[in-house]
């Protein structure tokens, strides 16, 4: 019994916590692959922008290259044409930094040539990653980008000049040429910049993703088997309580088919008694002898009256729970006194108290059952031979513990009887007893938390110790 209560002190983590950290992981899972997933699809919408960008600005430069030599009016279209693409990209970077989403952003982008379907991840991912290192260092880069396209501009706008007027020289296409193969290099290595950086901060999302799916997995995976390992513990531990309520069970059918039987010829007998006594009373015309029938009628009565406060008793230990309470011990034994006069030879016992302790904290029906047992079983066990009875009643603290200690001077106990005198329907005297007395005060010892011992010796006296734990006490 003693490792089946300690498995049920133990305290098992609440399941419903388990299923709620199971439902949290999950969410959280779902969540940060969503977004994980929405910050790489803009990451692939920012480098697809890229790769436009790059090429229109090659396109750009090829075409004022030959626009340079040739003077070709359509490659000066063709031009304007592609440098309207990282121009784009540059008003939509300027209107975001400043403004926000807005409809200048979003034109800018779409004529960046960007997939108008990418245009929400681009901004979402600008808006709320832009203070994040790689976005950050990314962005800019695209702003040195947009200012060597400005420097581009300005440069096709000069030789454009220059042409309408005709003023173009052979040592002014070289300076121009030089200017924009110079411009175009730069680009080249602020593009690949940019390109890495994404790629950089892709990489970390990649790892941090693995990272955090692994975590909670493990998460998830710990959570059920700490709720399959409570689920186990606790079907073992109720295995166990049922398997200890059915050998409760067991005992206790077996101590009441006995009770039954016992108590179904104890309660006859004194009728069975009586009845005969009547019938010899009705024949009999002697007073004296009628004096003596009618006596003996009264302690065939009272034998029955004490059998069934036994059972009164021993029903009232059994049902009712045990409820602690402030009990006065001087007040039990001054009452359970005064009820117990009326038995034979009381009037002449001397009763003696001493209360060092008289407030404990206890179950006051129980207290009452021991009291009123000990001190009848003292008074029915008394030795009247003996020219001076008595009954000696202490109630002390000792070793941490509170004690109630009843002794007497009656006949005693035999050794042979000490080891049953308290189990049901044991007794040195039936005359004197039920049987029930020290069991049920053995049972209601126990339902307090307490311990008792007796200490007998035959035709000297008996002594009953009780001892209540501290913990009830006062």
């Amino acid at each position: 019994m003693s490792k089946l209560q300690a498995l049920k002190n133990f305290r098992f983590p609440n399941v419903f916590v388990l299923i709620l950290i199971i439902f949290i992981s999950c969410a959280l899972l779902i969540c940060i692959n969503f977004f994980t997933i929405k910050i790489l699809s803009a990451n692939r919408a920012y480098i697809n922008g890229e790769s436009h960008y790059s090429k229109s600005q090659k396109d750009a430069s090829r075409h004022l290259i030959t626009y340079l030599y040739t003077k070709n009016p359509n490659q000066w279209k063709l031009y304007c044409e592609e440098l309207k693409v990282p121009q784009g990209d540059g008003i939509a970077r300027i209107t975001l930094l400043k403004a926000g989403d807005n409809n200048i952003a979003r034109k800018g982008l779409l004529t960046g040539r960007n997939h108008e379907d990418d245009l929400n991840d681009i901004i979402w991912l600008f808006d709320n990653f832009k203070e994040v290192s790689f976005l950050s260092k990314a962005i800019d880069e695209w702003g040195k980008g947009d200012k060597l396209i400005f420097e581009l501009f300005i440069i096709g706008e000069q030789i454009n000049a220059k042409i309408n007027r005709n003023l173009l020289t052979a040592l002014d296409q070289k300076q121009f040429l030089k200017e924009i193969s110079s411009i175009s290099d730069r680009l080249t290595i602020n593009e690949r910049n940019f390109s890495n950086l994404l790629g950089e901060g892709t990489r970390k999302i990649k790892d941090l993703l693995i990272f955090t799916n692994v975590f909670f997995i493990l998460v998830i995976i710990c959570s059920v088997c700490m709720y399959y390992s409570i689920m186990v513990k606790r079907l073992l531990i109720s295995k166990k309580e049922t398997e200890a309520k059915n050998e409760n069970l067991i005992v206790v059918n077996r101590e009441l088919d006995r009770f039954v039987y016992s108590a179904s010829h104890d309660l006859r007998s004194p009728i069975t008694s009586l009845k005969g006594l009547i019938e010899i009373t009705s024949l009999e015309d002697d007073v004296s002898q009628i004096r003596n029938y009618l006596q003996m009628m009264h302690h065939s009565l009272a034998r029955q009256d004490q059998f069934i406060s036994d059972i009164i008793d021993y029903s009232k230990n059994k049902r009712k729970e045990v409820i602690m309470e402030p009990v006065s011990l001087k007040e039990l034994f001054n009452e359970a006194i005064l009820q117990l006069m009326h038995i034979e030879n009381a009037n002449r016992i001397k009763f003696t108290q001493e209360h060092l302790v008289d407030e404990i904290e206890s179950d006051g029906l129980r207290l009452k059952i021991i009291i009123n047992n000990l001190i009848s079983n003292a008074i029915k066990y008394s030795d009247a031979s003996k020219q001076e009875m008595f009954i000696s009643i202490k109630t002390y603290f000792s070793d941490g513990l509170n004690k109630i200690e009843v002794s007497d001077n009656g006949i005693g106990i035999n050794d042979k009887d000490k080891e049953n005198i308290f189990e049901m329907y044991f007794g040195t005297n039936k005359n004197k007893g039920s049987g029930l007395g020290l069991y049920i005060v053995k049972e209601a010892v126990e339902n307090i938390k307490g311990e008792i011992s007796v200490f007998s010796e035959s035709n000297v006296g008996s002594k009953f110790i009780v001892t209540i734990p501290h913990i009830h006490a006062i």
